[in-house]
């Protein structure tokens, strides 16, 4: 009796486990998105925004003219999180800024 019982649930045990196992397809973050997410981070108005391809990666990358009038350029991966986690400063260091 126990043993039946036993197998009648185990599906219904395991499904929490596969569920969280199972790999989440999310859609990778479009050119527009990562456009919009630059211009909101940096408060800047966009000049540019190119897609680049590494293999199976796209890498966006945006030129910004920031608040303050530099020119920075912003890499984005197309995997990168839509939200605020994960937020990439404007510019990539000294050499790169062109003051407008």
């Amino acid at each position: 009796m126990f043993r039946r019982l036993f197998l009648a649930c185990l599906p219904a045990m395991l499904l929490p486990a596969f569920a969280h196992a199972a790999p989440q397809d999310k859609a990778p973050m479009t050119l527009e998105e990562a456009v919009a997410k630059v211009q909101q981070d940096t408060g800047g108005k966009i000049l540019s925004a190119d897609p680049r391809k590494f293999g199976r990666r796209t890498e966006y990358r945006i030129k910004v003219l920031t608040p303050e009038g530099h020119v920075r350029t912003v890499s984005i991966s197309s995997d990168a999180p839509r939200t605020g986690a994960g937020k990439h400063p404007a510019g990539n260091g000294a050499g790169k800024k062109e003051k407008h």
